[in-house]
């Protein structure tokens, strides 16, 4: 598959493969989020950017406990993560103003799981006639904003998210 931009990707990849650290894993140092698109950190979820997006303000939600699927999750962290979700979609909407969202999360490798050993979702924005049939026919991903612009755009309004305790 093409790509149209990805000046970061093999900086990302050899530096993840060095260090063997989980992408969803944020620590407790907060000085590398934005080198790490990390948006949102609460005390149960995470919100960052996907560095390999389909389309710009591809998010990726996640708990902030590392664990492989949902049955791993207690039920106050489920709750908190789908309320990530819903407030992910809500920024999303005001700031971006996609007309649909394709949300879902892949569990084990065989169903799409780029990082099987941490569960996450997927939110995809979507507009109509957006780019989804070049990926398909062309084999092409085009990301119409460059996702460190995308990054600025999004992450005041995380900031403003106070996390539930």
């Amino acid at each position: 598959m093409k790509v149209l931009w990805a000046p970061w990707r093999m900086e990302y990849i050899l530096t993840d493969q060095e260090k063997g650290e989980c992408i969803f894993c944020p620590g407790d140092d907060r000085s590398q989020d934005e080198a790490r698109l990390i948006l949102y950190v609460g005390s149960q979820s995470m919100v960052v950017m996907n560095r390999f997006p389909y389309i710009n303000g591809h998010l990726l939600v996640a708990p902030v406990r590392h664990g492989p699927d949902l049955e791993f999750l207690s039920g106050e962290e489920t709750l908190d993560l789908l309320v990530m979700v819903r407030r992910s979609i809500a920024i999303l909407k005001k700031e971006i103003s996609p007309e649909g969202f394709n949300v879902g999360l892949n569990l084990g490798r065989v169903a799409g799981a780029g990082v099987e050993e941490h569960v996450h979702f997927h939110i995809v924005p979507r507009w109509n006639g957006d780019t989804n049939y070049m990926t398909v026919f062309g084999e092409v991903r085009v990301i119409p904003e460059h996702i460190e612009e995308t990054y600025h755009k999004l992450l005041p309004h995380f900031q403003e998210i106070k996390p539930r305790r």
